[in-house]
Formats: structure tokens, C-alpha cells, sequence
């Protein structure tokens, strides 16, 4: 089936096939937060981010295989109230951003900076540290050499626009120009966007609301 990046709560995960990795996408809990699990498909090695709720649906997602990590994208509750049970059962790495991780309740075991590289089996990711949303925030970036890069960004870039940061014009601006600089200064169009919330976007549908973006505040 053609990837949509549509999920509601309490339905199918949705799958994204790409040449070296299997995504699959499923939305959990009251908040609708959407967790990612990555999967190598050379060697079956898998990594989930964002243990963000419903322990039950993301092991029955994770299945027989386990998975090796679980990177959380942020410290906010919503994106970890299933780590400790996923951590429990799977005996997972945690990995998140260095200056987000004492507000995890779950030990972080590899603090993340930005550069940082992660595996999925042969597949990488680099991490990449946003401000703003929360001081810690980090996006994963799949460069896929078989096609154009995946980008998981957390709670920092939505389709219409850049993450809460609660009416600061500090804090916006200081998101506004990480995901600018990070993202769109260096990433093509093509490049597919996966957020913590909602509907899948790519940096071209977004990049002309830009000067909108800028001008209104939020």
C-alpha cells in the first residue's frame, strides 16, 4: 500500500518503504503523539522514537525481533510515558538530547549533540540539537543514499509552521533559525518530514511560508 503518514489512535501503523529501512508510523495516547519505529532491513535491527504512550500497541509494533534503542526527541511528558515499559521489556539503549535528558525520568544512557550519529543496523542517523520548543529538542536525519533524506523532527516542525515555544519571542526566534540553518539552508525539497504530531509534510510544501512564519511570530 502507498505511505500516507495518516494514523489515528487505536488504528494501523502505516509503513514507509524505503530501500534500506522500514518505517513504520503509529499514533498513541490522548495527546495523538506519533512514534516512529525504524527498522534496518539488511539486518533487522530496529530503533523507535518517541515511547510516547501505550506501551502495549508500540511492543506489539516493536514484536518478536525487540529493538535495540529508543531515542526521545524531547523531554516533554507526552513523547516518554511508555519508555520505562518499552526500556523494561526490550532492555533498549535511551538516547536523547544532552540538555533535555535529567527531565526524562528514564536514565538516559547516550546523550545526544548535535552531529551525533546513531545506527540502525547499517543504516545512520545524525542528530541534530534544536532550541526553542525545549532546550534540548533534537531531530534525527536519515540521509538515505538511495534516495532523498527523512527527517524526524519532534515537536519542532509541523506542517504550517515551527513548535510551541508558549509565546517567547527568544524562544521563537531561537527555533525559527535552528530549523532554518539545520534543515532547510541544507536540505533539499524532497526531504521528507515525520513530526511528533499529525500529518507527514516535506521541507518544499514548507519552505514558502517561511517569511509568514517570521512575520506572525509562532
Amino acid at each position: 500500500m502507498t505511505y500516507t503518514g495518516k494514523v489515528t489512535v487505536g488504528g494501523p501503523a502505516e509503513v514507509h518503504q524505503l530501500a534500506g529501512l522500514l518505517i513504520s508510523k503509529v499514533a498513541v495516547g490522548p495527546m495523538e503523539n506519533n512514534a516512529y519505529l525504524l527498522r534496518c532491513r539488511e539486518t533487522g535491527e530496529q530503533l523507535l522514537i518517541d515511547a510516547a504512550n501505550e506501551p502495549a500497541t508500540l511492543l506489539r509494533l516493536i514484536g518478536a525481533d525487540s529493538v535495540a534503542s529508543v531515542v526521545t526527541t524531547h523531554r516533554h511528558g507526552d513523547h516518554w510515558q511508555a519508555l520505562a515499559a518499552v526500556v523494561e521489556a526490550t532492555g533498549a539503549r535511551t538516547y536523547a538530547g544532552r540538555h533535555d535528558a535529567d527531565g526524562i525520568p528514564v536514565p538516559t544512557d547516550v546523550p545526544l549533540d548535535d552531529g551525533d550519529v546513531l545506527s540502525v543496523g547499517h543504516c545512520r542517523l545524525t542528530a541534530r540539537h534544536l532550541r526553542g520548543h525545549t532546550e534540548g529538542s533534537i531531530a534525527l536525519v536519515y540521509d538515505d543514499p538511495h534516495g532523498h533524506p527523512h527527517l524526524f523532527t519532534g515537536d519542532c516542525l509541523f506542517p504550517g509552521g515551527v513548535g510551541n515555544t508558549h509565546d517567547d519571542p527568544e524562544a521563537f526566534r531561537q527555533l525559527l533559525q535552528d530549523v532554518e540553518t539545520k534543515f532547510f539552508d541544507v536540505l533539499p525539497d524532497e526531504t521528507w518530514v515525520y513530526p511528533g504530531h499529525g500529518a507527514d509534510t516535506s521541507l518544499g510544501a514548507e519552505r514558502p511560508q517561511l517569511p509568514v512564519w517570521r512575520e506572525r511570530g509562532w
